[in-house]
């Protein structure tokens, strides 16, 4: 894979980060109002879920692959050296609650990394993994963390009312976003609020959103698919009437038969401008800076659901943006709060399951 990419990336500096004075109050506020969703489903279910992203639609396990002769902007970090590292990978949805399928929020890929070897991050000292939670989209819901816990605080007001509303208010939102989509747009909010589209799962690009350290750099990374199994469900229809779990059920059936293939790249920030590090809802124009290949992630055939095994994998598994190699150090408001909230939900998890969250150091200890 050589080649010269075709942008000249800022370097990366601590001071390129600047914490809003009340962080500490916010975040504090995501942990309480995540603790909140989290013990009322708790409460109604017996079984401590994530605060978000609680309902898991398939987990398999794969490779990734980084080519020989990725140019120096692009030989950073875990993609420093050619080579194969075994993968788990989740398939999620973002509500904190377990709902119908037809309720359709935005969709997760949570991807570990075994084998990844440098400094670490604060909190994952020990380890030898690298975490990457990416979502749908290319721009976060909100700008900054403050305007995010408003949003939390309208989920955990709404997590214990009756499926049947937001069956409905799921519908008539992507009726809405239907029509943004057809004058050019895309909303954020409205996905975020129930009105994806009804598409499959494993059609979709997943991204961080928020942008993270790239080694010497700052980038914003991505997942997309490129085996042609895949590429023909981008924006395929899913049915998923009297469904509820009808995105899992594709996902397993797809699995059963395929394996699949998709393409790990980065957008390196080149523009300090029109690339915010504290705005995450503000996409980074392409135009300045394409997002460019880095590796590739290969999976086989497999059983991508066990009723057996599958749930106690799941509660035993935790992901987060912060666990990983000092040279993918999370950035910007978003990613900021994202650690000690993280990590509360994960105390949360453990209190209650009685199942410690156990962090794999291979692949196959996660079977």
């Amino acid at each position: 894979m050589l080649f010269d990419p075709p942008v000249h990336p800022l370097a990366y500096a601590p001071s390129i980060e600047e914490p809003e004075k009340d962080e500490a109050e916010t975040t504090q506020g995501l942990i309480e109002q995540m603790r909140k969703i989290a013990e009322i489903t708790y409460e109604d279910g017996g079984h401590a879920l994530r605060g978000v992203h609680a309902k898991t639609h398939g987990i398999v396990r794969g490779q990734l692959v980084v080519p020989q002769g990725l140019p120096s902007v692009l030989a950073q970090g875990l993609f420093a050296e050619a080579g194969s590292h075994d993968v788990v990978m989740r398939f999620s949805t973002a509500p904190g609650d377990i709902l119908d399928d037809s309720v359709s929020t935005p969709r997760g890929l949570a991807i570990k990394v075994f084998g990844a070897q440098g400094p670490r991050l604060p909190g994952s000292e020990g380890a030898s993994t690298q975490d990457f939670v990416l979502v749908n989209g290319k721009a976060f819901s909100t700008p900054k963390a403050k305007m995010f816990l408003a949003n939390v605080k309208l989920l955990a007001a709404t997590t214990d009312k009756a499926e049947g509303l937001k069956k409905v208010l799921s519908a008539a939102l992507r009726g809405a976003e239907t029509v943004v989509e057809a004058a050019g747009g895309q909303s954020a909010t409205l996905k975020s609020l129930g009105g994806h589209p009804l598409t499959h799962i494993l059609g979709e690009s997943f991204f961080s959103q928020a942008p993270i350290r790239f080694g010497d750099y700052v980038a914003k990374i991505g997942v997309r698919p490129i085996a042609p199994a895949l590429t023909a469900l981008t924006d395929a229809p899913v049915d998923l009437k009297a469904r509820p779990d009808g995105l899992r059920e594709a996902v397993s059936a797809f699995f059963a038969a395929n394996g699949g293939e998709w393409e790990v790249v980065v957008q390196l920030r080149t523009d300090a401008e029109a690339m915010p590090i504290e705005d995450s809802h503000t996409p980074w124009p392409e135009d300045k800076s394409p997002y460019l290949p880095v590796a590739r992630l290969v999976v086989g055939p497999q059983a991508s659901w066990d009723a057996a095994r599958t749930p106690r994998i799941n509660d035993a598994l935790a992901f987060s943006p912060w666990h990983g190699l000092a040279a993918h150090q999370p950035l910007g408001s978003i990613m900021r709060v994202r650690k000690a909230v993280y990590e509360a939900s994960q105390e949360f998890r453990l209190t209650r399951t009685g199942c410690p969250l156990h962090e794999p150091a291979a692949a196959d200890e996660v079977s």
